[in-house]
C-alpha cells in the first residue's frame, strides 16, 4: 500500500524515498528497481551523466544522440505516472549520488547491474559508501536472462566456451523470470531541493548530422517496444533465410533498444518464445528455425556480459595467450583507408561508408568489415573495436569485445587466426546483385554485377563503360588477398617464436619474458579521425613500410596524458597470487535483494592497460574482491582488482599461466587530484578450451 501523501506542504523527509538510478535501464516497464521503488514509497528518478569516467570508452556521437532522445522519452513517460527524472552532470558518481541522498533525505537507494569491470567496481564502492551512511541498497537484474553467478558447468566453474553455456541458459530447471508490468502510478519524492542539471550531448557541428539519424530510428522505449512487435509479426518467420541479406531491413534492429536498457531482454525472450509455440502447433518448420537463430543471438548477448563477467579484461587483452605476441601492423595508413571505405574492396568500403553515415552495419557486414581490418591488413584488433565504439548507434562494450576477439581468433571458439575470408566472395553471398554496393559506393553504380565485387578484374572497356579508373576515382586493392595469406603464415611463424623465447627465458629466469608490452614503446590509438578521402589512394603492399609490433595491443591513448614512462611498468607475479588473489563468487549469491555492508569507504579504480579510470583519488592501492564467504562483503588484498570468480583448474595456454607478465598502467586525471598514480594489473584466469562454435561477432543484428 501506497504511503499517504504528506501534508507539510510537500516535505516527504518523514517517510520512506528511494532513489532510482537509471542507467542502462530507460525503461518503465519490466525494471525491477522502479518497481521496488514504487513499493518502498516515495520515488526519485535519478540519471547521472559523467562519461570521464569512462575512460577512454567516452560515448560516440551517434551514442550520445541516442541517450539524448531515449531520457528524454523516459522523462516524459514518468511525467505521466507523477514523477519526473532527475538529470545530473558529474565527474564522480559516488559523490553525486551523496548529494542526492542529502537533497532528498532518501533512505534507499535502488538500481539493476551492470557486468563490465568499470561498473563492478564503482557499483560496490556506492554501496558501501551509502550503506555506511544508514542507506539500505538494493540492486537487481534487468539486463540479462540469468546471471552469470547462475550458470556454470558441473564443476561449478564458468564455462569456457558459447555453445555449453547456451546449452546449459536453455536447460536451466527454471524459467527466466516473467516480465514486469509498468507501474501504475509513481508517487515523487520531494525534489525542490535537487534540480536537474542540462545534459549537453552534442555541439553545434553534430547537430546537422544528428538530425538525420531522427528520420531513421525512434529511440525510446515505447518504440522499442513497436519495434520488437513488428519484428516478431514480420520478418522474424523469414530470419533464418533473409537474415544474411546485406541489403534491407532483414535483422530485427534491435540491438540500440537493449543496449540502452529501453527493451527488456526477459520481454523479447517470452513473447519470442510465445511465437515459437505457435509456430510448433503449426509445424512450421521455418519459423522454428528462425527463432532458434533468433535466440542464438539473444544467447550471445548474454555470453558477452558472462564473459565480461568472469574475465573482466576481455576488452583489452586476448583470452589465448600466446595470441599476445602475434606481431601487429601498425600502419595508420591502413586504418584510415579502412575507416574511409577506400581499400579497394567494394564490400568493405560500402560497409564502412555506411558505418559512417548511419552509425549502423548489418551484422553479416560486421563480420566482414572486422575480418578484412584483422586478417588481411593485419591491423590491431583493439584499434577496430574502438571506432566501432566510437561511431556504432549500439555500441556496446561487451559485445563488441567479444565480436573482435571472435573475428580476431583471440578467443576459444573464435575463427581459426589464419582464416582469410575474402570480401569478394563474401559479397556473392551478402549481396549477390551488387545492390548494397551500389547503394553506398557511387563511384560503382553504372558497373555490371558481373564485376561488382571485383573491379580491379573487369576489362578496361567496361570500367571505361561505368566511369570508373582504377587509382583515382575509385582504389586500387590496399593489399592483395595473396599477399595477405602469405603475411598471415608468416606473422604467425614469428609469433610462434616469440612465445618460444620468452617461455624459455622466462623458465630459465634470465629476462621476465620477451616480447613483453613494457619492453617497447607503446603505439597508441590514432588521434587524428579525419573522414575526407584522399584524392589517389597509393597502393600499400610493401611490407618493408610497415611496422609490427607484438605489444597485447596497449589500448591507445586519447590524451597526451597517458604518456608513457619506463618507471611507470610494475611486474606481476601471477603464480604467487593465485591462491589469495582469485576468490570466487559462490553460486548461491541473490544480488536481486542483498543488502550490502560497508567497510571502507575509499575508492576503487579499474584498469584499462594505459590508463585505470579513478572514481576517487584516495587510496587507490587497495584491491578489492568477491568475497567466497559472503556476498556482502568484498575482501581487500593487495596488487590489484578483480572483481570475478574464477576457476581453479588453468591450462598452460592461457595468459594467466606466465609465471611474470608485466604490464603497464596510466591513471587518467581526476577532475579534483591531478596527482599520477600506479597501479598493479593482474590477468584473470582461463579454462581450456576444447570446443569449436561458431559465434557471431554481434549479439543482435
Amino acid at each position: 500500500m501506497p504511503p499517504a501523501s504528506s501534508t507539510n506542504g510537500g516535505n516527504t523527509s518523514n517517510n520512506n524515498i528511494s532513489i532510482v538510478w537509471f542507467r542502462r535501464d530507460l525503461r518503465v516497464e519490466d525494471n525491477p528497481a522502479l518497481a521496488a521503488g514504487v513499493r518502498a514509497g516515495y520515488v526519485v528518478s535519478v540519471f547521472i551523466w559523467a562519461p570521464e569516467e569512462e575512460g577512454h570508452y567516452f560515448p560516440g556521437r551517434v551514442s550520445r544522440w541516442w541517450l539524448s532522445q531515449s531520457l528524454k522519452h523516459l522523462d516524459s513517460s514518468l511525467r505521466s505516472l507523477g514523477s519526473n527524472l532527475i538529470t545530473k552532470r558529474s565527474f564522480d558518481t559516488a559523490s553525486t549520488l551523496v548529494d542526492v541522498v542529502n537533497s532528498t533525505g532518501a533512505t534507499n537507494l535502488f538500481f539493476n547491474h551492470l557486468y563490465d569491470p568499470l561498473s563492478l567496481v564503482r557499483d560496490h564502492r556506492i554501496k558501501e559508501l551509502l550503506s555506511s551512511r544508514g542507506l539500505t541498497v538494493r540492486s537487481f537484474n534487468a539486463d540479462l536472462l540469468y546471471e552469470p553467478w547462475e550458470v556454470a558447468d558441473e564443476n561449478g566453474c564458468p564455462f569456457s566456451t558459447f555453445e555449453p553455456f547456451w546449452n546449459k541458459c536453455l536447460n536451466m530447471p527454471y524459467d527466466p523470470a516473467a516480465p514486469l508490468l509498468p507501474p501504475k502510478r509513481i508517487i515523487s519524492g520531494d525534489v525542490s531541493r535537487c534540480p536537474s542539471d542540462t545534459l549537453v550531448f552534442e555541439d553545434e557541428s553534430e547537430r546537422g548530422s544528428n538530425a538525420l539519424l531522427a528520420r531513421a530510428w525512434s529511440p525510446g522505449w515505447r518504440n522499442a517496444n513497436k519495434a520488437l512487435n513488428a519484428f516478431i509479426n514480420g520478418p522474424l518467420i523469414d530470419y533464418s533465410v533473409n537474415r544474411r541479406k546485406a541489403d534491407g531491413a532483414t535483422t530485427s534492429l534491435l540491438s540500440p533498444h537493449l543496449h540502452f536498457g529501453e527493451l527488456s531482454v526477459r520481454k523479447v525472450f517470452h513473447l519470442v518464445q510465445i511465437k515459437l509455440l505457435v509456430w510448433i502447433n503449426e509445424e512450421n518448420e521455418s519459423g522454428k528455425e528462425s527463432v532458434n537463430l533468433f535466440l542464438k543471438s539473444i544467447g550471445l548477448r548474454e555470453y558477452s556480459r558472462y564473459l565480461s563477467f568472469n574475465h573482466p579484461f576481455s576488452h583489452e587483452r586476448p583470452l589465448l595467450s600466446h595470441l599476445k605476441f602475434f606481431p601487429w601492423v601498425v600502419d595508420e595508413n591502413y586504418f584510415k583507408a579502412w575507416r574511409q571505405g577506400r581499400t579497394g574492396y567494394p564490400l568493405v568500403d560500402a560497409g564502412m561508408r555506411e558505418l559512417w553515415a548511419t552509425g549502423w552495419l548489418h551484422d553479416r557486414i560486421r563480420v566482414v568489415v572486422s575480418s578484412f581490418f584483422v586478417k588481411v591488413l593485419q591491423l590491431p584488433w583493439r584499434w577496430g573495436m574502438k571506432y566501432f565504439w566510437d561511431t556504432l548507434l549500439d555500441a556496446d562494450l561487451e559485445c563488441d569485445a567479444l565480436g573482435w576477439q571472435y573475428i580476431s581468433g583471440t578467443l576459444p571458439d573464435g575463427r581459426e587466426f589464419d582464416r582469410i575470408d575474402n570480401p569478394q566472395f563474401e559479397g556473392y553471398k551478402f549481396d549477390p546483385n551488387g545492390e548494397y554496393v551500389r547503394r553506398w559506393l557511387p563511384e560503382l553504380i553504372r558497373l555490371p554485377t558481373e564485376w561488382i565485387h571485383h573491379p580491379w578484374d573487369a576489362p578496361e572497356p567496361v570500367l571505361q563503360a561505368a566511369g570508373i579508373e582504377l587509382g583515382s576515382n575509385y582504389p586500387l586493392p590496399i593489399v592483395e588477398i595473396s599477399a595477405a595469406k602469405e603475411r598471415i603464415q608468416e606473422a604467425l611463424i614469428e609469433m610462434w617464436q616469440i612465445e618460444t623465447a620468452s617461455r624459455t627465458a622466462m623458465e630459465n629466469e634470465t629476462e621476465e619474458g620477451l616480447g613483453d608490452s613494457s619492453d617497447l614503446p607503446p603505439f597508441y590509438y590514432p588521434q587524428e579521425i579525419d573522414m575526407e578521402a584522399d584524392p589517389e589512394p597509393t597502393r600499400a603492399n610493401n611490407l618493408q613500410t610497415t611496422t609490427r609490433r607484438y605489444i597485447d595491443q596497449m589500448v591507445p591513448s586519447i590524451t597526451s596524458s597517458f604518456v608513457r614512462n619506463d618507471e611507470d611498468a610494475i611486474s606481476v607475479d601471477i603464480s604467487s597470487t593465485r591462491e589469495d588473489g582469485r576468490a570466487e563468487v559462490p553460486t548461491n549469491v541473490n544480488f536481486d535483494d542483498q543488502t550490502h555492508g560497508a567497510t571502507d569507504q575509499d575508492g576503487a579504480a579499474v584498469v584499462r592497460n594505459n590508463a585505470v579510470l579513478e572514481f576517487n583519488p584516495a587510496r587507490l592501492q587497495n584491491r578489492l574482491e568477491f568475497s567466497e564467504e559472503s556476498s556482502s562483503s568484498y575482501t581487500e588484498r593487495d596488487g590489484g582488482l578483480v572483481p570475478v570468480w574464477s576457476p581453479s583448474n588453468l591450462s598452460e595456454h592461457f595468459i594467466s599461466e606466465e609465471t611474470s607478465v608485466r604490464t603497464s598502467a596510466y591513471l587518467q586525471r581526476h577532475p579534483q587530484s591531478h596527482q599520477m598514480m600506479n597501479w598493479r594489473q593482474i590477468s584473470p584466469p582461463l579454462r581450456s578450451w576444447e570446443v569449436e562454435s561458431t559465434l557471431h561477432p554481434n549479439a543482435i543484428g
